[in-house]
């Protein structure tokens, strides 16, 4: 265990492979690595953008021949450089990094909003092959914003499987993700919720689950540096996102109640509100 660590905290250099515009703010990059290509979904590296800043990103997909991906919105510096960086433009790779979702073979719901669609879209294809019924709550601000609709419904194969909600009513239902969830638990039947996005997403994902007796697993985003467990950037209650998840099972995310979606640690460890 120690060994597989430290061999995948040691950077690699890459060459970026592959560049496709997903929406206006968000990108996905490509490229190669042994390491990575064995990586599960919701597992995530820690991307070096020389000069510049080592910035968390979970894993959006693997692809034959070692090739991965990660899926990227423009919302600060580090991300908008990568975003100015061009094919065959150089990045450092750690990881993969942290916990995986659990590949459930039952009936389960993926619920994921923003650039948290990716690392469920990675997962949804793995889920295709064993379990009996999935369904597809995603969202966005507006139609254009919204991630990985083409990529989910060749997954998927029906459209019905997918529901779509913009908060601008562009496409789909008008509001949030959290909008149609409780009238979906009350009137299908579900055994599990894959969910990732933002926190208040995600609790009240769990909120709502609590309500209906259903299990969850959701993958959370914190400020890392280590990726390792040492530095504690990304402690939430007891845990440390990079070590103890990024997927957290309900039972450890009801711990973290009096801090999910209400305190965030900033870079020198310090808590503030979301």
């Amino acid at each position: 265990m120690l060994d597989k660590l430290t061999k995948n905290n040691r950077m690699r250099i890459r060459k970026i492979r592959k560049i496709e515009r997903e929406t206006p703010t968000i990108k996905t990059f490509y490229f190669k690595d042994d390491l990575c290509a064995k990586a599960e979904p919701g597992q995530f590296v820690m991307l070096w953008i020389p000069g510049i800043d080592e910035i968390p990103l979970s894993l959006s997909g693997t692809y034959l021949k070692n090739e991965v991906s990660v899926t990227v919105a423009k919302v600060g510096e580090a991300t908008s450089h990568l975003h100015q960086m061009k094919v065959n433009d150089f990045i450092g790779i750690r990881g993969p990094f942290g916990n995986s979702f659990k590949i459930s073979k039952s009936k389960v719901l993926l619920v994921g909003g923003g650039t948290g669609i990716a690392p469920l879209a990675f997962l949804a294809q793995k889920l295709v092959k064993t379990s009996q019924k999935i369904k597809f709550l995603m969202g966005a601000k507006t139609k254009s914003e919204l991630l990985f609709l083409e990529r989910i419904k060749k997954i998927l194969g029906e459209n019905e499987k997918i529901v779509a909600t913009t908060e601008d009513g562009s496409f789909g239902l008008k509001g949030t993700v959290s909008n149609p969830l409780e009238h979906l638990l009350k009137n299908e039947d579900f055994d599990i919720i894959y969910t990732c996005g933002p926190e208040q997403m995600i609790k009240h994902v769990l909120l709502t689950a609590q309500k209906y007796g259903i299990e969850v697993q959701a993958s959370l985003e914190r400020i890392m540096r280590c990726a390792i467990g040492i530095c504690g950037n990304c402690v939430i209650g007891k845990y440390r996102v990079c070590k103890d998840g990024p997927v957290f099972s309900k039972s450890q995310l009801e711990e973290m109640l009096d801090e999910l979606a209400i305190f965030k640690r900033n870079f020198d460890g310090t808590k503030e509100k979301i």
